[in-house]
């Protein structure tokens, strides 16, 4: 009898604290082109940009000339006052950099708008409309 009344409490703090903590989703943003005349230390870099501020970034190695990158972003814009009232789920980046490195030196970067160059098929994801070609300058 004791061990049913501990398992409940402990149950529900295990299972129902992760979900009210979990107010605002994770969305991903989806990056994916090629690189023609690459050097052999090449390597993507990407950031997403917010309308005041810089946010996530990631960077990758490419292969076999092309590079497929993903970058989650919380989707949280502002915290609750009260703990009963929800968190604002509205935070997306305006802008999403990619640039293109070779070695220490910036070979190429181009700059997309999240709402004119992606699709938001997925209620969590945006993806990238067209492939991304990006050229080394030197």
């Amino acid at each position: 009898m004791s061990s049913r009344i501990l398992f409940i409490p402990l149950f529900c703090i295990s299972v129902c604290v992760p979900v009210a903590l979990a107010q605002c989703p994770v969305n991903t943003v989806m990056v994916r082109g090629r690189v023609e005349n690459p050097q052999s230390n090449s390597r993507i870099q990407v950031q997403l940009l917010y309308p005041k501020q810089p946010g996530e970034s990631a960077e990758t190695n490419l292969e076999n000339n092309a590079f497929r990158i993903p970058i989650e972003f919380l989707t949280q814009s502002s915290k609750p006052l009260f703990k009963d009232i929800h968190a604002k789920c509205e935070r997306k980046p305006k802008t999403v950099v990619v640039t293109l490195l070779s070695g220490d030196h910036q070979s190429d970067q181009v700059s997309l708008d999240l709402l004119k160059d992606f699709d938001h098929l997925d209620v969590s994801a945006y993806t990238l409309r067209q492939e991304l070609v990006l050229k080394n300058q030197h």
